[in-house]
């Protein structure tokens, strides 16, 4: 590997590790400065019946007795050494709650994730292949409708017809008990919150790469293709479309935590249990050493996502490359 890219990549790498410090500081002392008794997460309603001396008998077991910061010290030497913690309200070790839930999440995200972009990509070609015309008026009217109404309200109307009035699909869960291993179950409850969770996005990225194929359409090599006599079938499957691959590859990659975060909201009104139910329960039950682990785990999912669509586009337009190695030589000479 070439010194420039262990520099380049080194550099990815303190970035990213600085920000997860930073992340877990504010998650850390904003958890524990919120209101709320954590005591109530662990013991339940015992909690509030307890004495001075077993109220402070309990916070120093649970190590919430000494200052933010010596509470933040002590948290991050044993994250350190991959001991999380406990979770309050499960007893159990946070990643092991974590593990629980985190396929059914993976499984929602990951299948709503690939039919966002797979089908993203097919109406952008449609739109663009009919621009103008009846059939991208109408799929960019009901596009533009469908992603502005808020997903929580769809999901709502979605069970009220499917599962109060219809009763053909259920309305939560991930599977009915003592189904776990029938696939088709595990389908019809992943129905609902599959399709809040396309059409929640797809218009977006459909619109996205509509504009982009459009203006691939109109740049200079289209007129000169065509004056060479090729069709507009073959230009545009043959040359706007492959032009506007890594540009789409791009969107894909920073498009990881928009998709993720729709997917939490979605896994909460659903009462599906994956990451997202169990973030909104850590909130709620100030379940501080699990809240800790998802928030850190969600950030660097985000961050890295963005690490990762910036070395896209810094590969695939090398202009964005060569201006960082101007700056690079500019700091240098200077220092000189």
């Amino acid at each position: 590997m070439k010194k420039s890219s262990v520099g380049y990549y080194g550099k990815k790498v303190l970035v990213f590790f600085f920000s997860i410090v930073i992340l877990s500081l504010v998650v850390f002392y904003v958890a524990r400065l919120a209101p709320g008794d954590p005591l109530v997460s662990y013991y339940g309603e015992r909690a509030e019946k307890m004495k001075p001396q077993e109220r402070a008998w309990a916070e120093k077991k649970l190590g919430l007795d000494a200052p933010i910061y010596v509470q933040y010290i002590r948290w991050a030497k044993n994250a350190l050494r991959g001991d999380f913690g406990i979770s309050f309200k499960y007893k159990r070790d946070v990643l092991e709650v974590i593990a629980a839930r985190a396929g059914n999440t993976l499984i929602l995200g990951g299948i709503g994730f690939v039919l966002i972009f797979g089908l993203s990509l097919l109406l952008g070609i449609l739109c663009a292949w009919y621009e103008d015309r009846l059939l991208d008026r109408v799929i960019c009217k009901v596009g533009t409708v469908t992603s502005c109404i808020p997903e929580f309200w769809l999901s709502l109307v979605l069970i009220l017809i499917f599962a109060v009035y219809l009763h053909v699909l259920p309305s939560s869960g991930a599977y009915t008990i003592g189904k776990e291993e029938d696939l088709g179950d595990r389908i019809r409850h992943l129905i609902l919150p599959m399709t809040i969770v396309v059409l929640n996005h797809l218009w977006y990225y459909a619109y996205m790469i509509r504009n982009k194929i459009l203006e691939e359409v109109r740049a200079d090599y289209v007129l000169l293709a065509r004056a060479k006599g090729l069709n507009r079938r073959r230009i545009l499957f043959g040359q706007c479309l492959r032009n506007v691959m890594p540009a789409y590859l791009s969107i894909m990659a920073i498009s990881v935590p928009h998709v993720l975060g729709g997917t939490y909201i979605i896994e909460t009104v659903f009462s599906y249990p994956g990451i997202g139910t169990l973030s909104y329960e850590s909130a709620r039950y100030q379940d501080y050493n699990l809240l800790m682990v998802l928030c850190i785990l969600s950030g660097a999912a985000v961050i890295l996502c963005n690490m990762i669509a910036q070395t896209i586009n810094e590969r695939i337009d090398p202009r964005i490359r060569a201006k960082e190695i101007m700056e690079e030589s500019r700091v240098e000479y200077k220092g000189i």
